[in-house]
């Protein structure tokens, strides 16, 4: 089915509101049956659904807020994020397309255990993922040109990240310590068994000036 075909009853792309779409996905999913596996399916494309995720992980449906956790929870289960660069919601038997302003979920809490080598960062996300940077959860940081500023993400499953919220931020670069990367001096925080440099030493002393 194209964005201009009519969608067929039943399917997500005609769902009428957050209760519909909740049950076609609670068919599908298998509600509290863990993850449902997305990247296995491979169905039709449905066309396009009025959903968007905010920059502070707000879900609207029909431009209006979701303001029930339970459904937002459920409907990030079946997220997914495709070579493409586009984020869907997959069922086995279609994938409609959302939009996402910046990353799809935010990391709203973090704990480090550990020091040195030893050290793991967990971060909680706002629908309820707990995921421990490391191989499988890579942390990356991005310039943030507008302010100057960093954005850390976390990699929580697939091609899908959780942006770090600003709070949190604060609190993970207090974490931070000089090492060296490739040969350079960097500021960079460790968590499982890896380094994720954050900047270069050199440009922090000049910030911290």
């Amino acid at each position: 089915m194209d964005n201009q075909a009519r969608p067929e009853k039943d399917s997500l792309a005609a769902a009428g509101d957050t209760a519909d779409l909740s049950a076609l996905i609670s068919r599908a999913a298998r509600a509290g049956k863990g993850l449902p596996p997305v990247e296995r399916w491979n169905p039709d494309f449905c066309g396009d659904l009025d959903m968007e995720i905010k920059a502070d992980g707000t879900w609207f449906y029909l431009g209006t807020p979701i303001g029930r956790m339970p459904l937002v929870q459920l409907f990030s289960t079946v997220l997914r994020k495709d070579a493409d660069g586009k984020t869907y919601l997959v069922t086995p038997v279609e994938k409609v397309g959302i939009r996402v302003v910046d990353a799809p979920f935010v990391a709203v809490e973090m704990s480090v255990t550990g020091e040195g080598d030893e050290q793991k960062i967990t971060f909680r996300t706002n629908v309820g993922d707990v995921v421990e940077a490391g191989p499988e959860h890579p942390l990356r940081f991005v310039d943030e040109p507008e302010t100057g500023g960093l954005k850390p993400y976390v990699l929580v499953r697939g091609r899908l990240e959780a942006l770090v919220a600003r709070p949190v931020m604060y609190e993970l670069v207090q974490y931070g310590e000089e090492i060296e990367v490739d040969g350079r001096l960097m500021f960079a925080v460790r968590s499982g068994g890896e380094v994720y440099p954050i900047m270069p030493a050199e440009i922090l002393k000049r910030l911290s000036a």
